[in-house]
């Protein structure tokens, strides 16, 4: 497939310029409009916003599909929805499940890469939030089935997954996780601190061990007390990651505001943190082993009221997140491609519009709404 975009304004190096995007077999190539052969192929953009396609690194599933009982078609089917809503590429995060279901959906992560699907955003791999987790920060997490940390089965997963997890969620005052933390990374594996009541030292030395962000930011950790920073002082200190949750329900407009001051913006990552009811009307859902109420588009543990991830899409936190900060368009982009791109090392290939990167691409209209999206090349939404 050979075509150029023309009379689009293409977000590169952080502006917005009229070029002209060469498109062959799926990889991008950037030209002035001038340059465009007469009788090329092309796709007029209408003087619409070009950005690179948005990046997912933390969602449980969207409509009707929970990823812990999801199978490579169903995850396909997720992969769909994220593609109409501006998310070309995602993590599938797996919540803190037995061994047995954890394999299982390890082997429909692998299943999934041999499925051909043109219209359905890539999936990077996995997410594992846990189990490696503190009880008293749980969330939706199954106590019953939390651990202290384990070298030995972290590894049994990966080789399982055969690398493809590259990403797990670890609380630092579980014993054995700091320790285990080095290793995570010699498997290829980001390491987040999070669903954690952990102190100041206790989080820092994650960090120094080789933590790379944190999980959720200010949801399910400790909060910050002057005579006890704790996680979350170290975690705004250092120069992680933070993830954030732009549906103005676990973080509030002044929360984002200050988040955004603190940390900057080369430091934040959006995530949905979606569940299954992403999608779909209010009602009753599953989050893993959890029955979920979802009132008002907020998503809530049925037996205890506890917030249990979103219903929020990447497109709609583009948007809150603008209008939460007063930021440019510009500004906001690289925390939904760019800074998750970085994180998991793969900003050579995605996350950005450049020569020699993935023509994963989305067409913003006047009201930064979807107009168009393209994955690989491939026009996926009209």
């Amino acid at each position: 497939m050979d075509f150029y975009i023309v009379n689009g304004e293409v977000y590169y190096e952080h502006r917005f310029a009229p070029l002209a995007i060469h498109v062959v077999d799926g990889v991008i190539g950037l030209c002035q409009p001038q340059e465009v052969p007469a009788d090329a192929r092309k796709v007029d953009a209408k003087g619409q916003k070009i950005v690179p396609g948005f990046i997912d690194i933390h969602t449980h599933g969207a409509v009707g599909v929970d990823v812990n009982a999801a199978t490579a078609e169903d995850l396909q089917k997720i992969g769909r929805f994220f593609a109409s809503n501006g998310t070309t590429a995602w993590l599938g995060s797996i919540l803190t499940d037995t061994v047995e279901q954890t394999d299982w959906c390890i082997g429909q992560f692998k299943a999934y890469s041999d499925l051909a699907a043109a219209d359905s955003a890539e999936l990077l791999g996995a997410h594992l939030e846990g189990p490696f987790l503190a009880s008293e920060y749980k969330g939706a997490m199954p106590e019953h089935l939390l651990q202290k940390g384990n070298t030995e089965l972290l590894r049994h997963y990966q080789e399982l997954a055969e690398g493809r997890i590259k990403y797990i969620t670890v609380s630092p005052e579980v014993p054995g996780v700091n320790e285990m933390i080095p290793e995570a990374k010699k498997l290829g594996i980001r390491v987040g601190i999070g669903h954690s009541g952990a102190t100041y030292s206790q989080a820092m030395d994650a960090i120094e061990k080789g933590a790379d962000l944190a999980t959720h930011t200010f949801n399910a950790m400790r909060l910050f007390h002057q005579h006890e920073p704790a996680i979350m002082g170290a975690v705004l200190e250092s120069d992680v990651y933070c993830e954030m949750i732009c549906d103005g329900l676990h973080l509030v407009p002044a929360t984002v505001r200050l988040l955004t001051k603190i940390k900057g913006m080369d430091q934040l990552i959006a995530i949905t943190d979606s569940i299954m009811a992403a999608g779909l009307p209010d009602g009753n859902y599953k989050l893993g082993v959890n029955d979920v109420v979802v009132k008002d588009g907020d998503a809530k543990l049925a037996s205890n009221g506890v917030r249990a991830g979103s219903t929020l899409t990447q497109n709609r936190a583009l948007k809150n997140m603008m209008a939460f900060t007063g930021k440019s368009l510009e500004e906001v982009i690289p925390v939904l491609t760019e800074n998750p791109a970085k994180l998991l090392g793969l900003d050579n290939r995605i996350g950005r519009i450049r020569e020699g990167m993935d023509a994963d691409l989305v067409f913003l209209d006047e009201n930064n709404d979807i107009a168009q999206v393209y994955l690989k090349g491939r026009p996926v939404k009209n």
